[in-house]
């Protein structure tokens, strides 16, 4: 069964950049997107970022003009760019793989973002 580990969290300061892998433990097949998810302390889990296999991409309003959603080379890995990090953007972030009957799911990484 395909495993996707994130990596790439840690503590930074507001105004900081951080950059977040997903890597999954074989190719994927029949991708149809990838999202960013991510879920704050006593909070909902929301979407932060989304690319399709066509390289359609899409931000939350929040963090648009911030982050930055991309393919590796080998659409084996997943990258999530987070630039101008601020307070509100501490969280736990989720690596999303969507196929075409599957979603699968990374445990996540912590992002902390200091004032």
């Amino acid at each position: 069964q395909v495993q996707l580990v994130e990596s790439g969290g840690g503590l930074v300061q507001a105004g900081g950049s951080l950059r977040l892998s997903c890597a999954a433990s074989t190719n994927i097949l029949n991708i149809r997107s990838m999202r960013w998810w991510r879920q704050a302390p006593g909070r909902q889990r929301e979407l932060a970022a989304s690319i399709t296999s066509a390289n359609v991409v899409n931000y939350a309003d929040t963090v648009k003009g911030r982050f930055t959603i991309s393919w590796g080379s080998a659409k084996n890995t997943m990258y999530l760019q987070m630039d101008n990090l601020k307070p509100e953007d501490t969280g736990i972030y989720y690596c999303n793989v969507m196929q075409q009957t599957a979603s699968l799911w990374g445990r996540g990484t912590q992002v902390t973002v200091s004032a």
